[in-house]
């Protein structure tokens, strides 16, 4: 005789990015073996492909991760985690008045949201004629240039690997990115002069992010300390 099925909540958010209703579930004890195996192997490549199967299975695979922005993904995670293991997280925090003393702090993951900067566009301004427009890191994008850990040496790969277009209004001209090498874009991008390289950056510093402000204090000094969090990796340290 086959053994009854426990049967699964279902639960309904919205995606930050575009604003759909997708609907998920909690993740089985299956799935949370296979992030704790993940988080104890400690490699970011294996995190992150962990959470990409928690969340293709979690939502159904109806949420499509080719094209998400990362911090799609990681909202999503955070509430499948919540409805998972509980609200509840508890972090160590580092106090910033000493920067040596850790304070246990709780977080209330139903409080993370992604937040939006007012002054973020994806439209890049280069000269009077020409510009670019910008797509977000995705989960490939963090897996294949540690976007957790940007220098000099990823950076300019990484900016190549969220270009959409580029368009000349004087030619009228638009070069989708898939119509160009990789090598071609970086080419593009290592031409720009600081001002122009500095607009893009401006891109990354204000574009949406799955982030949390609380206030901690020192049980030494008394004083307060203001941390942002700021990831998933924020979350559960």
């Amino acid at each position: 005789m086959a053994l009854p099925q426990v049967n699964t909540p279902t639960y309904e958010l919205a995606v930050p990015s575009t604003d759909e209703k997708i609907k998920y579930r909690p993740f089985l004890v299956k799935e949370e073996k296979i992030l704790m195996i993940a988080m104890e192997g400690k490699e970011q490549s294996g995190i992150l492909d962990a959470v990409k199967q928690i969340v293709k299975s979690c939502t159904f695979d109806k949420f499509d991760m080719s094209k998400a922005p990362m911090f799609d993904v990681e909202y999503i995670f955070l509430n499948i985690r919540a409805k998972s293991v509980g609200e509840i997280s508890t972090v160590n925090l580092r106090c910033l008045d000493d920067n040596e003393t850790f304070v246990k702090t709780e977080i209330d993951l139903t409080e993370v949201e992604v937040k939006m900067d007012e002054e973020h566009t994806n439209k890049i301004e280069l000269t009077e004629e020409m510009g670019m427009i910008m797509t977000y890191p995705n989960l490939d994008s963090f897996a294949d240039y540690d976007v957790t850990n940007i220098n000099a040496s990823n950076m300019i790969d990484m900016i190549a690997s969220c270009i959409a277009q580029i368009y000349d209004k004087k030619g009228e001209d638009v070069y989708d990115s898939k119509d160009s090498t990789h090598k071609e874009l970086v080419d593009f991008i290592e031409q720009l002069n600081s001002k122009q390289f500095a607009e893009v950056q401006k891109f990354f510093d204000t574009m949406p992010k799955l982030t949390h402000t609380v206030t901690i204090e020192n049980p030494k000094t008394k004083k307060k300390s203001e941390i942002v969090l700021s990831g998933l990796n924020d979350f559960f340290v």
